[in-house]
């Protein structure tokens, strides 16, 4: 088990035990049991979720979202998110351990310590109202670039 305490949280992550993890001063070194490609693959998987888990207590993470459509609208009730995209009912989002959401204007920020938490609450976020190829409209990452398709050609008939 793993635990880092930072300014923005504390996390906590069980570790394989093929894998040894050592504290020495102000640096963690990672080092496999026994070398195998299992354990190498494990090492390096480690080695990258300690890292994001250090660098979320230290820096958080955050994902940005961008709502567009006629009447496409995102609010804060409390700590929960509410979205209001096109449904017959408002959509309600609640907060997860360590989340923080922030709505301004069309834009919905989702921040906190854990990395794979905000994909993963950004990422539900999303496939709410995914942007769908004719007009754009729906939730997207910001700078996210959708593929268009065109219309319908309409054909106009000549004078009867």
């Amino acid at each position: 088990m793993v635990a880092v305490k930072g300014p923005k949280g504390e996390l906590q992550r069980e570790v394989l035990p093929e894998i040894k993890v050592e504290i020495e001063g102000k640096e963690i070194k990672i080092s496999p049991q026994k070398e195998t490609k299992k354990t190498g693959a494990f090492w390096g998987l480690t080695r990258a979720l300690i890292f994001n888990m250090v660098k979320g207590v230290k820096d958080g993470f955050e994902k940005k979202l961008q709502i567009e459509g006629v009447g496409y609208k995102a609010n804060l009730e409390g700590e929960n998110l509410v979205l209001q995209v096109g449904f017959s009912h408002p959509v309600k989002i609640d907060k997860d351990g360590g989340i923080k959401f922030t709505v301004e204007k069309n834009i919905i920020t989702i921040s906190g310590p854990d990395k794979e938490l905000v994909g993963q609450v950004s990422a539900k976020i999303r496939k709410i109202r995914p942007p769908e190829p004719y007009k754009g409209k729906g939730i997207r990452y910001l700078g996210e670039v959708v593929a268009r398709k065109a219309g319908k050609k309409v054909i106009a008939s000549g004078g009867a």
